[in-house]
Parts: structure tokens; C-alpha cells; sequence
């Protein structure tokens, strides 16, 4: 499958910023079942420092300083990308309760970079709590693959999707008390929970494709961020699956980076001066190519200019 994506982010503040200092994580990352095609990034107004990195976890970062007073500032990145199947860890895996010692005997670089994930994280600490809610999945001798699915099914049936429920910082004891929240604190939730059993678990950043409604038009920019959970097996491998939807993560999904919780992969992070008030505004358009390519070849030869506008706002990339 390949995408055509683009996501916007507004920044307007109520009095002028005089300096920026930002960290993005806005770059997709390359996979053995991810291919970045093109891929460009425009900041406005102009940095004036702009550089490119890697990580501590090996996502793409970009590093930028803006001197020069400004009231609004936009980061967009578009990109083409080709997801192919993901490579399911093997089934099946070895048995939950005893995945801690075989983890802290595994001492290559593939073990010892899957362990630290075991340990707890701003966001997605190991708890009473959370511990109590993974053991009703956790029988004696069920497998890492069964125990993982199990509870991303049930986090799916006992939590309630509400965007107005939580905020970045909300903690997990709180998202476990009231069963509401976002994909983020799903996440945040069955990393926790994942971890207080001691198994390994990493926060996955990225999209996932959305459809509009049977008979509706596609809406520019109503496409979000998205997040979900990729569970250690050893001597299996990773396995990725999303507790917001309750499914295996496949080519549905674009992968920006992976780490502890949301704060190591954030989109936009660091500091300013001044700006008095701000507010934060996101666009995400991510859009398969067959339906750009659909969308050619029923264009009309004849259109009037407002037509070929509107449909320049559902598919920008034409």
C-alpha cells in the first residue's frame, strides 16, 4: 500500500515569541516494511538553525531556532510512503511467566535493547494497579502472544473513547479508574500494565488510515495522529497491536518512531519566549495513492475554477 500523507500543525499565540528552540519527531521511520519515498518538511517562520538526527531509539529528529519575533508558526511535513506487511512474531510464544529471567539472561544487542522497555517510564509506569487489571490475562503458562491480545481486548471493551476525558499529562491510575480516554492513554495504559508483569512493551507513534462515511466525500485534514503498543516476545520478536481498536497493527498503519511513553516521541517539543497564550492545531491527510489515481481519472476535462478548487482541497497533492 502506498500513501500520500501530509500533517499540518498551527501554532498562533497571543503576544509575539521572540525565540523557539524545538525538537520534531515528524519524519517517518525506516522499516524492513516501511519505505520512505519522498519526504520534505517545511517550517515557517524560516529557522534560523535547522538540523537532522537520530535518536536515542532511532527515529528521525529535526532540531530548529526561530530568532525572529513572530505571532504563528507552521510545521508541515508531506510524505510517500510504501507499508508492506509486517513480519508477525512467531507463534507461539514463549509463556509470559517466564519471559523476565530469559530477558535478563539474553545479553545480545537485540535482548538488552528489548529489556529496557521493561522498566517503567514517565507515562507508563509499572503499578499496583495496573497489574492488578493484566492478571485476570495472565494464566499460568498462557503465552506472551496470548496474554498481549487478550488484554488489548479487553482495554478495547472496558475503556471509552472520549478526546475530553484526559489531557498529555493525565496518568494511567487516573485512565484506569475512569475507562476513558484516547489512544495515547490506551497505550500509555497497556505498556503499564505489560510492565508491571514484567514484560518489555514500547509506545508506537504514527498514523493509521481512516475512511469517511459510506457515500460521503473524503474532509481534508481529518486524519489524526495515532497511537498503539509493540510487546517484547523473545526469541519471537515484536508485536504490534492497538488496544484503541483492538486489532493487529498491519498496513493500516504509518510508523513514526517508537519509545518509553509519548514523551520520548512527542511530534513537537522544547521552548519559548514569550507568546503569552497559545493554542495547538493539527491537520492529517493520509490518503492511499489508488484513490489519488481514482480521483484523476474521474476529473472532469471541463471544470470551472471554484469546482477544481474543491476538489484541490480533498486531494492537495494534485
Amino acid at each position: 500500500m502506498i500513501y500520500h500523507l501530509r500533517h499540518l500543525t498551527s501554532f498562533r499565540y497571543t503576544h509575539p515569541v521572540t525565540f523557539v528552540y524545538n525538537m520534531l519527531h515528524l519524519k517517518p521511520r525506516e522499516l524492513p516494511w516501511q519505505k520512505i519515498k519522498t519526504f520534505k518538511l517545511e517550517i515557517e517562520p524560516e529557522p534560523a538553525v535547522q538540523t537532522e538526527g537520530i535518536d536515542y531509539f532511532g527515529n528521525s529528529t529535526t532540531f530548529f531556532m526561530i530568532h525572529s519575533p513572530h505571532d504563528a508558526m507552521k510545521v508541515t511535513t508531506q510524505s510517500i510512503i510504501e507499508v508492506l506487511p509486517r513480519p508477525a512474531a512467531l507463534q507461539p510464544s514463549i509463556p509470559w511467566d517466564t519471559a523476565q529471567h530469559i530477558m535478563r539472561a539474553d545479553t545480545t544487542a537485540n535482548g538488552l535493547d528489548a529489556y529496557q522497555y521493561s522498566f517503567g517510564s514517565r507515562y507508563a509506569k509499572p503499578l499496583e494497579a495496573a497489574r492488578a487489571y493484566a492478571l485476570s490475562s495472565c494464566r499460568p503458562g498462557m503465552s506472551i502472544h496470548a496474554v498481549a491480545t487478550e488484554l488489548m481486548a479487553r482495554i478495547d471493551t472496558d475503556f471509552t473513547f472520549d478526546p475530553k476525558a484526559t489531557t498529555v499529562a493525565t496518568p494511567v491510575t487516573e485512565v484506569l479508574k475512569n475507562r476513558r480516554g484516547v489512544c495515547q492513554d490506551f497505550a500509555h495504559t497497556m505498556i503499564s500494565c505489560l510492565r508491571s508483569v514484567g514484560l518489555a512493551a514500547r509506545y508506537m507513534s504514527g498514523y493509521i488510515q481512516t475512511a469517511p462515511p459510506p457515500g460521503q466525500a473524503r474532509l481534508a485534514g481529518a486524519d489524526a495522529s495515532h497511537a498503539w503498543v509493540s510487546v517484547y516476545c523473545p526469541q519471537a520478536g515484536w508485536l504490534e497491536l492497538d488496544p484503541t481498536n483492538n486489532q493487529m497493527a498491519d498496513e493500516q498503519y504509518i510508523t513514526l518512531g517508537w519509545g518509553r511513553d509519548y514523551q520520548d516521541v512527542s511530534p513537537a517539543k522544547g521552548v519559548l519566549l514569550g507568546g503569552g497564550k497559545h493554542t495547538v492545531h493539527a491537520q492529517v491527510d493520509m490518503i492511499p495513492e489508488s484513490e489519488i489515481i481514482q480521483a484523476q481519472q474521474n476529473r472532469p476535462q471541463h471544470q470551472s475554477l471554484h469546482q477544481q478548487q474543491q476538489q484541490q482541497s480533498q486531494y492537495w497533492w494534485l
